[in-house]
């Protein structure tokens, strides 16, 4: 048995996907210490493990104060959270032996943690992976795109958090890509290289094992048998950017006066009481067994998070993307690349246009046999058996 220190952030997608992961360690005999936020310390302790957390208000802050205009202000911004993460995890594990570390893509100064702690790391990649080359030439773009005054200030502060990180911590960070992709001797991705765009970019040290869907935990009731047969649309824009009354309302307005059967979740800011008359075809929800929901829905509308698409995709469900913020673009982007459905723009977005994006899809079988391609690399994949596998292997190599 070998004992694992987790480390991730604090939002769905990044938690999500390592759920099943820290299980099927578990179930074969590690142990595993999982650091993250409050919220999600019930999620984690069902599957076993020993939840520690850090103060995700102070985190926040510290990410924020870094800038949000630019992708360079993001990664100082994670530089910044530096000081809310490592000294709270060396003190909470002072003491303690650790065989290997798994640490999150982006979230919580994992690849700075594995040196400091002299421990062999794992990167868990929850959305697309990047290869340091095509990360190089967005920093490039940045430098040639934005006037000087803007830039310069940006990567004189990235020099001097290097420097601060150096003399506190003792060790080295070479390049933006270090902080903002955390790379690792071997990369989980959750996804396959036929979904991956550039997919033959990858080594032998990425291994894409496909989605590692789990069922979402929750409080509600949702009665499954009002929408069997009944082959819903269903409706979500995740569990972030969801307070968009207006986008719901033209939700409304689209399909309130169709023979479709409508699920749709708004998230726990929303009041459904502000939405006003719900339409009698609708089924309107603060939250939706989104895994659930998804095995009897014929189109899936999402704001296109790597979760939400993997499992629309997973249960063989065409997409209509409406992407937020993020990667989102990059996700919508892909999926109509492998014609598994098509984008629609938030901002422009009007009611006939949305209708007649769900009538195309639905009235063209070429879309129900995209998602049926990429639904069966998904399956073959392996998952978080896979993942598993491939951490054990990993292992092996530090413990003969």
């Amino acid at each position: 048995m070998a004992r694992v220190l987790f480390i991730n952030g604090g939002s769905e997608g990044h938690i999500n996907p390592t759920i099943r992961v820290v299980q099927e360690l578990i179930s074969r005999g590690e142990e595993v210490v999982y650091f993250t936020i409050e919220a999600f310390r019930e999620r984690i302790e069902k599957t076993g493990a020993s939840v520690r957390t850090f103060d995700d208000h102070k985190f926040i802050k510290a990410f924020i104060s870094g800038g949000r205009d630019y992708l360079l202000e993001r990664i100082n911004g994670l530089l910044l959270t530096a000081d809310i993460v490592i000294p709270s995890v060396l003190d909470q594990i002072k003491g303690e032996h650790f065989d290997y570390i798994i640490h999150d893509s982006m979230f919580g100064c994992g690849r700075l943690l594995a040196q400091i702690l002299k421990l062999p790391a794992i990167n868990s990649c929850t959305s697309f992976a990047q290869t340091k080359e095509s990360f190089d030439k967005i920093l490039e773009q940045f430098s040639i795109e934005v006037p000087t005054e803007i830039v310069k200030p940006i990567y004189d502060k990235f020099q001097s958090l290097t420097v601060m990180v150096k003399e506190k911590y003792d060790v080295e960070i070479h390049s933006p890509y270090e902080v903002f992709c955390n790379p690792a001797p071997l990369t989980i991705v959750y996804t396959t290289r036929e979904f991956q765009p550039y997919g033959e970019a990858f080594d032998q040290t990425y291994k894409f094992v496909g989605p590692s869907i789990s069922s979402r935990c929750t409080q509600e009731n949702f009665d499954l048998t009002a929408i069997k047969g009944k082959n819903p649309i269903y409706i979500s824009l995740g569990t972030v950017f969801n307070q968009a009354i207006d986008f719901y309302q033209i939700c409304f307005e689209a399909f309130g006066k169709t023979d479709h059967t409508i699920v749709m979740s708004v998230g726990n800011n929303t009041q459904i009481s502000e939405l006003g008359e719900i339409p009698k075809n609708f089924f309107v929800k603060n939250y939706v067994p989104q895994t659930d929901v998804l095995q009897y829905t014929k189109l899936f509308i999402t704001h296109g998070g790597m979760n939400s698409t993997h499992e629309g995709l997973y249960y063989g469900v065409p997409l209509i993307v409406i992407p937020q913020s993020a990667d989102q673009p990059i996700i919508a982007g892909q999926v109509a690349n492998i014609g598994a459905g098509i984008t629609l723009q938030m901002r422009s977005l009007t009611a006939n246009q949305l209708r007649e994006a769900v009538d195309h899809v639905l009235s063209h079988s070429s879309y129900k046999k995209a998602v049926a391609n990429i639904r069966e690399s998904f399956r073959k994949s392996g998952g978080y058996h896979q993942a598993v596998d491939e951490i054990f292997e990993f292992k092996s190599q530090y413990h003969n």
